[in-house]
């Protein structure tokens, strides 16, 4: 499994909390790449379980402090 960023983007709308079924609902019904799709399916999870956001699904989703932005400047 392996998640980019232009990836990760397609589940930005998601609907979450979400199980992993409905995840791959959503990325069926959105349109997002075959990647997408492959990335939920090897996800492990229990019945019932539920991702809170993308982070639960990819835990090294990049956070603003990660781009070293300093807002402030602008």
């Amino acid at each position: 499994m392996y998640w980019t960023l232009e990836l990760a983007t397609y589940l930005e709308d998601a609907p979450w909390p979400a199980t992993k079924d409905e995840l791959l609902d959503y990325a069926m019904r959105s349109g997002a790449p075959k990647e997408v799709w492959e990335n939920l399916q090897q996800l492990e999870d229990e019945p019932g379980e539920y991702f809170d956001n993308i982070e639960d699904v990819w835990p090294d989703y990049p956070s603003k402090e990660d781009f070293f932005f300093n807002e402030d400047e602008y």
